[in-house]
């Protein structure tokens, strides 16, 4: 028989690449629907319109380190 534990690793490895995958479309998602807030939205937030449009300018894999999920 073969021993199955020999490829656990390889499937942590892949699921922690989905994760990341997973994490970044959720950033995408928060910055898209963040630019399509209107002027009263973001007042409420306590974000200026041009730090909206910075934000949500910014690439995907520049996010917070306080939206990655331990």
């Amino acid at each position: 028989m073969s021993d199955i534990s020999l490829h656990r690793p390889a499937a942590s490895a892949r699921s922690q690449g989905l994760g990341i995958v997973f994490h970044w479309l959720a950033v995408a998602r928060s910055r898209r629907d963040l630019a399509r807030l209107d002027a009263a939205a973001l007042e409420d937030i306590g974000m200026s319109a041009k730090q909206a449009q910075v934000e949500a300018a910014r690439p995907l894999w520049d996010a917070p380190s306080r939206w990655v999920k331990s």
